[in-house]
């Protein structure tokens, strides 16, 4: 061969009719890793070629080679002195009953560029798939959510039918109105929520004795508002007996320390204040536990005296000894009871200030008065809407 043959870019070798090596090139030696040409002149081309190889060529280089006297870019993996395979493509023709003349190109590189891009298919097949995957666990929990939904929409539903109808309960448990010659006891009642902590009863005992009591169990919300109906049913039961003061209170904060005895987790408490007034001899016997106080103001010259706090308030401490405290009072004397939700909604001293502006008004106008104060507050300040509200007004 000449120098440039020997040195071409690319692989060449000649074949006899029966595949013995007849010639090869040095770039093919190269290649190859061989030497010289003496290793392989005179052998079969099946020693350069990988065991399938060997079976594709005896399948198809040598019948294409036969019938059609030339071969192009078909690709075979070629076996080094080391046994290293290099994949190649080899063209190969005959002329003129000449040996086979055999080209091979090298394509390591195309090899990985191609195995590169398999595997970037793959990864990119596997990503679809996962993202598939992915979306229809979306799918899925997405429908699980709807499904949630719908049951949390209707339990709301049923929730707040029940609390609305638990509302009319609580609501109609509470006394109404009393209005006569010697007594006139006006209430107010707006629950934070559907269901209230607060409730208040008053009853005329005798013909002369009238008790009233308010209570605010602690929090608010369904928990409150059983509770004040548990104890809604005893004080109502303990008033019509007749029980002294004294023993109301001391029933009421018993039955509260055996509810929550061995719940502490549960535990609730309540401030309450219980007013008896006998109005033929114009006395009020009381009890404040732990409640805001009572606001008394005399008619006439619009002095007014507060009813605070004599004991602690229920369900705090046990074995508490209640006891009531006894004033008298005058024709025209106006009484405001109210809970925290109240005072809380005014700057200090105005429920006080709201009894002078209205100190010769009717006792109806005076609730009204302090009833507009007090929703008007609650749209100017939301947070006065955060707890239950209840005032009683009592005219004497």
């Amino acid at each position: 061969m000449d120098e440039l043959i020997e040195n071409a870019p690319c692989g060449l070798l000649t074949l006899s009719a029966q595949g013995e090596i007849l010639t090869i090139n040095k770039t093919m030696l190269n290649l190859l890793h061989y030497p010289s040409s003496e290793h392989l002149i005179g052998k079969h081309f099946n020693v350069l070629l990988s065991p399938s190889s060997q079976i594709f060529c005896q399948l198809y280089l040598v019948p294409m080679m036969k019938v059609k006297q030339a071969v192009e870019e078909m690709f075979l993996t070629l076996l080094s002195v080391m046994k290293e395979e290099i994949p190649i493509l080899l063209n190969a023709s005959v002329h003129d009953n000449h040996p086979f003349t055999c080209v091979i190109f090298p394509i390591r590189n195309r090899s990985a560029l191609e195995d590169a891009l398999i595997n970037a298919r793959k990864m990119t097949e596997d990503a679809y798939l996962e993202k598939e995957q992915a979306l229809l666990e979306l799918e899925r929990k997405q429908q699980d959510l709807l499904q949630a939904n719908q049951i949390n929409t209707k339990i709301m539903r049923e929730t707040e039918r029940d609390l609305q109808i638990a509302k009319k309960v609580q609501e109609t448990a509470l006394t109404n109105d009393i209005t006569n010659d010697n007594i006139e006891i006006l209430s107010y009642y707006h629950a934070s929520k559907s269901l209230s902590g607060d409730i208040f009863g008053f009853y005329q005992v005798t013909p002369q004795k009238y008790a009233i009591i308010l209570l605010d169990v602690m929090g608010h919300g369904v928990s409150s508002a059983l509770i004040t109906m548990s104890l809604q049913s005893m004080f109502q039961k303990l008033i019509s007996r007749e029980a002294a003061p004294e023993k109301v209170l001391q029933e009421l904060d018993q039955y509260l320390h055996d509810l929550f005895q061995n719940n502490q987790d549960a535990w609730h408490y309540c401030t309450a204040i219980y007013l008896n007034i006998d109005i033929r001899t114009q006395t009020i016997e009381y009890i404040n536990a732990g409640h805001p106080p009572a606001i008394l103001q005399v008619d006439n010259n619009g002095v007014q005296q507060e009813l605070g706090a004599t004991n602690p308030p229920l369900g705090t401490f046990e074995n508490i000894l209640f006891k009531s405290r006894t004033l008298h009072y005058e024709r025209g004397t106006k009484i405001l009871l109210y809970t925290d939700g109240v005072s809380e909604a005014f700057e200090c001293n105005t429920l006080n200030d709201l009894l002078n502006e209205s100190i010769s008004c009717p006792l109806a106008q005076t609730k009204e008065t302090i009833q507009s104060a007090l929703e008007n507050k609650e749209t100017i300040y939301s947070k006065y809407n955060n707890d239950d509200q209840c005032f009683i007004l009592v005219g004497l």
